[in-house]
């Protein structure tokens, strides 16, 4: 007789092996309607939340004033000017109080305005941070970082400092006015170089290393190099500068990055066609100048350098720009001992302070090391305050009068 396998019905293996199949089946078609239904908005809301300016940002841009649509916020400084201009004073203070973050940093708002929004921003900063002092989820090394910037935070609420930037996202970014913005016929920018953050925007030991302080110095010494000129000055650390000496600081993509906020900062100042503007660029920092330097605001006339790596140029005439070019040393500054060169994208190219690059070297008399240009009393402070009042035929000259020569 012939059995039912041999008639080809399957066997008990068969059927237990197609069942399972199916059960497999069956559970990976659970899983995907899981995922369909709640598995992929779960992994949507792992995804990190927008940080605090980009989400203030985004309100800006679905918000509205008086019946109005906001302005993008990445319009051109002059219309947003325009904007701004057209409001009341009570729907100012409505914008910086719904939109602090946004309005704080928004290149062709009123400066005035801008200070009142990073008061704000910052407030609120400083009290998330100081909720998370205490927040055990953190490990001691998060509280106390908490801490930290919650005291940063304080100090740059504390008496009446003007903020013109603020971004408390990641390791931060700041820009600080010394002087008064909007009436300044002499505007000088002071831009950092490498570890410069919100912690180390402003230091108690050794102020004058800071930016905060590298700016009060000069601001000081230029009142003093010509009490009558209108003088103001940025510390500007609203750029992500690099981290230590590793590969960010030897390769120019922060420098980009920076460049391209220093011009934004830049085409955003009030007064641009009464005043004249003045970069004084540290370590670092000379390579986001020399960057930035082909396509500035015409209004910036002179570049100082100090302490450089490079410009990421050959010469001077190669950074494509109009305003003159000032370079400085110390003789012991370790930045000498650096290899001045640039190959396959490594380096900042030629020496500023080499005659070959073409730069007006000024004298650095007095300055201790890398980071001591600004210090009171030094002839670097001193140069650095007469190029920034525009008294540049007074000025020392790193060896000989050569700096000054068709200046009249």
């Amino acid at each position: 007789m012939t059995s039912f396998s041999e008639l080809g019905s399957p066997s008990p293996l068969s059927w237990a092996c197609t069942a399972t199949t199916w059960r497999t089946l069956l559970a990976l078609a659970v899983v995907f309607v899981l995922l369909a239904t709640t598995g992929w908005s779960a992994v949507r809301q792992l995804r990190a939340a927008p940080d605090p300016l980009s989400a203030s940002l985004a309100a800006w841009g679905k918000g509205t004033i008086g019946g109005r649509q906001l302005p993008d916020a990445d319009s051109p400084p002059h219309r947003l000017t325009r904007f701004f201009d057209s409001l009341t004073g009570s729907q100012l203070a409505h914008l910086a109080r719904r939109y602090s973050l946004a309005v704080g940093n928004l290149n062709g708002a009123p400066v005035s305005v801008r200070y009142q929004a990073n008061r704000l921003a910052l407030n609120e900063a400083r009290l998330v941070e100081r909720e998370r002092m205490h927040d055990s989820r953190l490990t001691p090394y998060g509280r106390h970082e908490a801490e930290r910037r919650m005291h940063r935070f304080e100090s740059l609420l504390s008496g009446g400092r003007q903020i013109l930037a603020f971004n408390p996202s990641g390791s931060g970014r700041a820009a600080e006015v010394f002087g008064q913005l909007e009436t300044a016929k002499r505007v000088s920018v002071v831009v950092p170089g490498v570890d410069t953050d919100l912690l180390t925007f402003e230091r108690t030991r050794q102020p004058n290393r800071a930016p905060v302080g590298m700016a009060r110095t000069l601001y000081a010494a230029e009142r003093t190099a010509s009490p009558q000129t209108k003088t103001a000055v940025i510390a500007w650390a609203d750029y992500t500068s690099p981290a230590g000496i590793g590969m960010d600081a030897v390769t120019g993509g922060r420098a980009g990055d920076g460049a391209d906020r220093l011009r934004a900062t830049l085409s955003g100042l009030p007064n641009r066609a009464d005043a004249k503007v003045a970069l004084f660029c540290h370590s670092y920092g000379s390579v986001v100048c020399g960057v930035a330097a082909d396509d500035l605001p015409r209004e910036v006339t002179d570049i100082a350098v100090s302490g450089s790596p490079g410009m990421r140029a050959e010469h001077a005439f190669d950074l494509g720009t109009s305003a003159r070019i000032w370079a400085m040393r110390d003789r012991g500054d370790w930045i000498a001992d650096v290899p001045h060169l640039d190959v396959g994208g490594l380096g900042h190219g030629a020496d500023p302070v080499s005659s070959d690059f073409g730069a007006r070297v000024l004298s650095a008399d007095g300055a201790i090391g890398h980071a001591g240009y600004f210090e009171p009393g030094t002839a670097s402070l001193a140069n650095f305050a007469k190029v920034g009042v525009g008294a540049l035929t007074s000025v020392s000259c790193g060896g000989g009068d050569a700096c000054t020569a068709g200046l009249a």
